[in-house]
């Protein structure tokens, strides 16, 4: 395992495709910006996200942080023996968001061999910070029939 990514190695446009299908997709979410640390996804604020009052959903919020966490954390792992899989996650939602779109961004605080913590904060087309979110990844050995 690898404490972070290589940008030059890993594509927007893989991560993007591996998203296909997915729930990720239905919501319009995309990768847009990788770094030796950090990964960037964004998500519009249309008709998917919002609530009735018109502002993003908290749970759009936590889909969001958890398919950028998600995929960050597979990033550091061996994926032809290994999988990081969803353990918990927290949201803190502290500001609305109403337009365009939302900016996940995520770094690790923790590369472990068997967890992984990742922070997520999501801001507005300002950069005004809308929620704040802590991802736990169980890493595990990769089912015999693989994904």
């Amino acid at each position: 395992m690898s404490l972070f990514f290589n940008p030059s190695e890993i594509s927007l446009e893989a991560l993007n495709n591996r998203n296909k299908n997915t729930m990720a997709s239905w919501l319009g979410i995309e990768f847009c910006e990788i770094g030796d640390d950090y990964l960037v996804a964004k998500m519009p604020v249309d008709h998917r996200t919002v609530q009735p009052l018109g502002v993003v959903n908290g749970g759009a919020f936590c889909a969001l942080a958890e398919t950028v966490g998600s995929m960050a954390a597979n990033l550091c792992v061996d994926r032809t023996k290994y999988v990081a899989l969803g353990l918990d996650i927290n949201a803190n939602h502290l500001k609305s968001a109403s337009k365009d779109f939302v900016y996940a961004t995520t770094r690790p605080f923790h590369i472990g061999k068997t967890t992984q913590v990742w922070e997520i904060k999501i801001s507005n087309e300002e950069g005004k910070l809308c929620c704040i979110s802590r991802l736990t990844m169980a890493v595990v050995p990769l089912p015999p029939n693989g994904r």
